[in-house]
């Protein structure tokens, strides 16, 4: 990834031309990207499967203060044909999230119990011979669903990473898409967000219309100046007429839930 004779705003100019949503990137990130001195770029992480080639890189830039940024570059192969597609995140853990989104969309190849649903693990009866393999059957798989959706497992301890939670909380409203997506109420109280915390609380494959469709779920959970806590609950789908992705905001997690088992019954 490094090249010597690179000057850092060769580099920079270059990572923000190629990346699909460097737009997205907060514009005070960007701005302080001006004055970058010097960079590095090393090998954060890396997938490779017969579905999903995946690969993060970091990106750290001295900046002319003597302070320093980093962004997250998440390179793979999802373009039509495989064509190689390269994202930049300006927080580790949204470039987690987008590589999360990606497993979804692009599961590993199981064998034809797994790929034929749920129902095949509802279905099997005991003592059975295990090379017989049921049909699929829808119904099982989404009352298979709905079970998961209302047995939310056990909250893991929060962390709070101060790291521009304002912006944060932005950027998620703005690419809701649900018309019934919290409104300028909540937006207004998250300005006041000082730190965030995001967890996964739900992620599942379903087989809609003879294709698999991904449910992950996630909690976005804000600190606010006066001590409170305020979440938002973020739906990611591929639960439409197309098959794109599609992400949906909710306030709580019963009507998150709720919305998820609907579009897999909808659909």
């Amino acid at each position: 990834m490094n090249d010597p004779y690179e000057t850092t705003e060769t580099h920079l100019e270059r990572l923000l031309g190629r990346a699909l949503n460097s737009f997205d990137l907060p514009d005070t990130t960007v701005e302080r990207l001006e004055s970058a001195l010097a960079h590095a770029s090393s090998l954060h992480s890396s997938h490779h499967s017969a579905a999903l080639h995946r690969t993060t890189y970091r990106h750290a830039y001295l900046l002319a203060d003597g302070s320093a940024v980093t962004l997250w570059e998440l390179v793979h192969n999802s373009g039509r044909d495989g064509a190689e597609q390269h994202e930049l995140y300006a927080e580790e853990g949204e470039a987690r999230l987008a590589a999360s989104r990606l497993r979804a969309r692009h599961p590993e190849r199981p064998d034809r119990a797994q790929t034929d649903g749920l129902a095949a693990l509802l279905d099997a009866e005991p003592g059975s011979d295990p090379g017989l393999e049921p049909e699929p059957d829808l119904e099982a798989d989404l009352e298979l669903l709905g079970r998961l959706l209302a047995t939310p497992p056990a909250a893991p301890a929060r962390t709070y990473v101060p790291d521009n939670s304002p912006d944060h909380a932005r950027r998620l409203l703005r690419r809701a898409e649900n018309p019934d997506r919290p409104g300028e109420d909540t937006a207004r109280l998250l300005r006041s967000a000082f730190a965030h915390h995001i967890g996964q609380a739900f992620g599942r494959q379903c087989p809609i219309d003879d294709r698999g469709s991904g449910f992950t779920l996630y909690e976005h959970a804000f600190l606010l100046l006066d001590g409170t806590e305020l979440s938002l609950w973020e739906v990611e789908h591929t639960a439409t007429p197309d098959g794109r992705h599609m992400c949906e905001v909710y306030a709580d997690e019963r009507t998150a839930r709720g919305a998820m088992e609907l579009r897999a019954r909808v659909r």
